[in-house]
């Protein structure tokens, strides 16, 4: 299959899969993989099938074409096509919650030399590098990556990348427990998909209503969930996107649970948990599984509650996720209390507290927690956050924590 023939074929399978004609776009793909004989085409049909499989939630897949993608950038010796098949095989890992190897490509890709394709895919890069910090809840060093995401969307135009950073930003803020703009953002991806999202795939649409939803449930605003939720799933359904489908099982259990309704959570926690599965979300696996025990907890089912918390503790260990860790070992203290048991009570609090430690899930300003409730935040431009009050009663001023930590004794 020569150049322009593969060229027609890599067109074809593009038109298929807009169509949501999935399967028979991955068959033109695969065979313009087996015969074609151009590497440029090569690489180009390789980004498709990585791109597909990352949208169908075959991460394994995924990064199986990730990897050949870079065998196939090495031999075309073009810096362009190394820098995006090492982003691929960044995001490919940050979908199987291999947070620490996504950092590790993402600066093997901010380390290769000045490229053309540098300043389109440096906001994506920052944007992995953002997510997958956020997924070992490194809060500041995520919130660095997300901002410098933001400005090369910025400086270059780029609306759909401010689109994605605006739903990672409303997660961001979603876990830190700073409401108002946990909504906000994915409310500003609508807007930009309202304004400027024609041509675009419906995902972003369908992004944007999942971020609004998991924000207006943690408000308390559960109508509002539902409607964003229904509408996300409905999408998501169409296209076929499991991954997303995952997602929204996950918030509607939560809303039913929010509602009091347990017998209706349950079941829809059970499908959320049987797709996560299947497409090796870790961490989506956890969130359910902390779901999952909050409503056995609510019916003082309390063993189950720890059976559940076990396994959750288990894979949040596994992918490095501390902000997880933190909320499990919150949960069992409350129930080790509730049974009067002190030595695994004690336990669970010096764990609590080494994980709002390694998090720096407190306020510099007050050293009151962060995280624990619904509270206004700022960051400085350093990245690290505190109560909006406390910046304010206290003026302008270096940042406490940066002091300190300039301040720590070092080792030659």
């Amino acid at each position: 299959m020569g150049q322009d023939q593969t060229k027609q074929q890599i067109e074809k399978g593009l038109q298929l899969y807009q169509s949501n004609q999935t399967e028979k776009a991955l068959q033109v793909w695969m065979k313009v993989l087996e015969k074609g004989s151009d590497l440029v085409g090569r690489f180009r049909v390789l980004g498709c099938l990585v791109t597909a499989h990352s949208e169908m939630g075959r991460y394994k897949e995924m990064l199986k074409f990730a990897v050949v993608q870079i065998d196939t950038a090495r031999e075309l010796e073009d810096a362009d096509f190394l820098l995006e098949s090492y982003l691929n095989l960044a995001r490919s890992n940050e979908k199987l919650c291999e947070f620490h190897k996504t950092i590790s490509y993402c600066k093997t890709c901010l380390g290769l030399p000045g490229t053309r394709a540098g300043a389109q895919l440096g906001g994506q890069v920052s944007l992995s590098m953002g997510n997958a910090f956020l997924g070992l809840s490194l809060f500041q060093k995520a919130l660095e990556s997300f901002e410098k995401a933001l400005r090369y969307a910025h400086n270059n135009d780029d609306t759909m990348l401010e689109c994605r950073v605006c739903c990672s930003l409303g997660s961001f803020y979603a876990q830190v427990k700073d409401y108002e703009k946990a909504l906000f953002f994915p409310c500003k991806a609508a807007e930009l998909v309202n304004d400027y999202g024609k041509g675009w795939s419906l995902k972003y649409r369908a992004m944007s209503q999942y971020h609004m939803a998991v924000a207006y449930r943690l408000l308390g605003h559960l109508g509002s969930a539902m409607e964003c939720c229904e509408e996300s799933m409905k999408i998501a359904l169409q296209h076929g996107d499991r991954p997303l489908q995952a997602l929204c099982l996950l918030c509607f259990a939560d809303i039913h649970r929010s509602r009091g309704d347990l017998e209706t959570a349950f079941p829809r926690y059970d499908s959320a948990m049987s797709i996560m599965t299947e497409i090796g979300n870790r961490l989506g696996q956890v969130h359910v599984l902390l779901g999952v025990a909050k409503c056995w907890m609510a019916r003082k089912v309390l063993d189950k509650a720890l059976d559940a918390i076990e396994k959750a503790q288990d894979l949040a260990e596994e992918v490095g996720n501390k902000l997880s860790q933190l909320k499990l070992h919150c949960l069992s203290e409350s129930i080790y209390r509730s049974k009067g048991l002190q030595r695994e009570l004690r336990a669970h609090v010096v764990r609590f507290h080494e994980c709002v430690e390694e998090t720096e899930l407190y306020c510099g300003l007050c050293g009151e927690s962060i995280g624990e409730k619904n509270s206004r935040l700022q960051a400085l431009p350093c990245s690290h956050i505190f109560h909006l009050r406390c910046l304010q009663n206290n003026g302008p001023r270096s940042c406490p924590n940066c002091r300190r930590s300039s301040m720590k004794p070092g080792f030659v």
